[in-house]
């Protein structure tokens, strides 16, 4: 009794040899392709990058300050009451041979608070309008490099999908050897994983380079951090492989007849 013969299947090394073919026949067309995913994933790094930077350089000031400022409060009594400083408290302090700068402070009902080392046009309230502006431009390159990368992912698509039609003839030469259509599947699928992943790379490596480029220049101590990069590579292997999935599909249901006789 004979043994009922099985369709093999590919290792993975198979696998990645057949994806990397048809990436290294298109030389131009992959270049582009891999650009656009390049650009989205190196704005997200850089941003990302240049803002925890210059929160490390801010913070490493404040270290470099040390223990400067003391605070002095009134107490209480010995029954217990609220005792009050004198109004010539400021004065008595600066007198003190080490203090450089004395003020007084006070807590008020308001939302504006200001003391008499503050200028009159500047608040408290000009401070957070600030910081809401800088979270504001972060979130908006954020945008901008997320749609990018969407843009990449598009065209990762529209790649793969010419790819499909000009390989018809290959196509139905690997099925009519005994190709399986799972085979065909994971080749184009591992074709826009590759591609991803040569994007992604690129685009890491940009945005790590632009962010401690432009930190040395300002003087800053240069941060990316780790989680930015798996996140930007996470992103791009996550709409690639949606992107690449249409054309993979679309390849393993051509006909090996049909796909033969194409032209």
């Amino acid at each position: 009794m004979k043994d009922d013969l099985k369709p093999s299947r590919l290792s993975l090394r198979d696998i990645l040899r057949v994806g990397a073919v048809g990436l290294r026949a298109r030389h131009a067309r992959v270049a582009l392709s891999a650009l656009g995913i390049a650009i989205g994933i190196a704005t997200m790094v850089a941003v990302v990058g240049l803002s925890e930077s210059s929160r490390a350089d801010l913070m490493a000031q404040l270290d470099r300050l040390g223990t400067n400022l003391l605070t002095a409060e009134a107490g209480e009594d010995a029954m217990g009451g609220e005792v009050k400083l004198p109004k010539s408290a400021v004065a008595m302090v600066e007198r003190i041979g080490p203090v450089q700068h004395a003020t007084a402070t006070g807590y008020v009902d308001a939302r504006i608070r200001r003391s008499d080392v503050v200028p009159e046009e500047r608040s408290a309230g000009a401070t957070t309008q600030a910081a809401r502006t800088d979270r504001a431009l972060t979130t908006l390159m954020l945008g901008l490099g997320a749609m990018a990368l969407l843009v990449g992912g598009v065209g990762v698509a529209n790649t793969m999908v010419i790819s499909v039609l000009e390989r018809r003839q290959e196509i139905g030469l690997r099925r009519s050897l005994g190709a399986t259509r799972n085979a065909i599947r994971l080749q184009f699928l591992t074709e826009s994983l590759l591609l991803s992943g040569l994007g992604g790379a690129t685009g890491a490596l940009l945005g790590a380079a632009a962010t401690y480029g432009f930190a040395r220049v300002q003087g800053w101590t240069a941060v990316v951090p780790p989680w930015s990069l798996a996140g930007g590579l996470a992103a791009t292997l996550l709409i690639v492989v949606v992107a690449g999935l249409y054309p993979a599909i679309r390849a393993s249901r051509l006909h090996p007849t049909v796909a033969l006789n194409a032209t």
